[in-house]
């Protein structure tokens, strides 16, 4: 098994902080992206909306996600260790390996199975971890 990542906040208020400090890093990647990309003032002011820079906070936060990537049996034996955790996971049970978030700040324990694309896997558990078990904690 290998893991991956650096948050792994246990209770909401872990949540909440975790994002709150991600927030100025959130600023600083869209307005530096807004400059490279050439906006003036005027467009910035238009374009760089609040709704901008929460969806790169909420993505920010979504990337660094600690996941654990394993087989299945990997994936058994830690739900088996986390029975409060209600299991909620996308894919195809004829797979072989399964990457998974364990967020007990929502009760959840958020997996995507997967068979080769271990870096696409990833990426769309971390997305479905945030909608699933973040987003209602943050908004």
């Amino acid at each position: 098994m290998h893991v991956e990542g650096r948050l792994a906040p246990a209770t909401a208020e872990e949540v909440r902080e975790e994002y709150d400090a991600l927030a100025p890093a959130a600023r600083t990647v869209v307005r530096e992206t807004a400059k490279a990309m050439s906006f003036d003032r005027a467009e910035y002011d238009e374009r760089v909306t609040t709704a901008v820079i929460e969806t790169a906070l909420d993505a920010l936060f979504a990337s660094l996600l600690e996941v654990h990537v394993g087989g299945r049996d990997e994936f058994e034996a830690f739900r088996g260790d986390h029975p409060a955790l209600e299991p909620a996971v996308e894919g195809s049970d004829t797979v072989d390996r399964v990457a998974w978030h364990a967020a007990p700040a929502a009760g959840l324990l958020v997996a995507a199975t997967f068979q080769s694309e271990r870096d696409a896997a990833v990426g769309t558990l971390r997305r479905q971890a945030f909608g699933k078990a973040y987003r209602d904690i943050v908004h």
